[in-house]
């Protein structure tokens, strides 16, 4: 598996909140399959993660969302944590981020609460996910189809609900990347 992504660049766009495993493990995948990978957030420096609700590490930015080119990118993925996700959203930068991506049929990764962005970003209409459960009507407000899964594939897009799915996340996100544009 150590070739499979080799000479492909993976965006994690997140920030301070973010659930530091759902942000770790799925790099690590993606890194070891060969991958680069570079942390986009809002602001540069280093973003606070969280294990649930108490403080875990830094890390560090490697770039600015606002000066970010999509293009420079083979996919995209989108950790959850409940606030990571909710100040991304309310960044008009990643919200633009987001959307490049599903514009540009792009593989894109979200876990637990990472799909909130992805409303924002107006690209779940007509599609189906999971996500943590909290964040259904959300969801199938904005126009996709709600299902309980340990992971959901809908055209590139894969999506899981919480921690204890993440090696299938992984393992799928891995793939789509793998496998390119859809």
């Amino acid at each position: 598996m150590a070739a499979k992504l080799t000479g492909k660049r993976v965006a994690f766009l997140a920030t301070d909140g973010v659930e530091e495993v759902e942000y770790t493990q799925p790099r690590e995948a993606i890194e070891n399959a060969g991958a680069e990978v570079e942390l986009v957030s809002l602001e540069a420096g280093s973003i606070q993660a969280f294990n649930h609700l108490d403080k875990s590490k830094t890390y560090q930015v490697d770039t600015v969302v606002s000066a970010a080119d999509p293009d420079r990118y083979d996919a995209l993925v989108l950790p959850g944590g409940v606030a990571n996700p909710d100040f991304l959203r309310a960044d008009p930068d990643a919200v633009s981020f987001v959307r490049s991506f599903f514009t540009a049929g792009k593989p894109v990764g979200a876990i637990c609460h990472g799909p909130w962005t992805m409303i924002d970003a107006d690209v779940v209409r007509g599609r189906t996910v999971t996500s943590w459960p909290s964040l259904r009507t959300d969801l199938t407000n904005a126009g996709a189809t709600w299902v309980d899964e340990e992971v959901h594939v809908d055209n590139g897009l894969v999506t899981s609900r919480k921690p204890d799915d993440l090696p299938a996340f992984c393992a799928k996100v891995v793939e789509e990347i793998g496998e390119g544009r859809h």
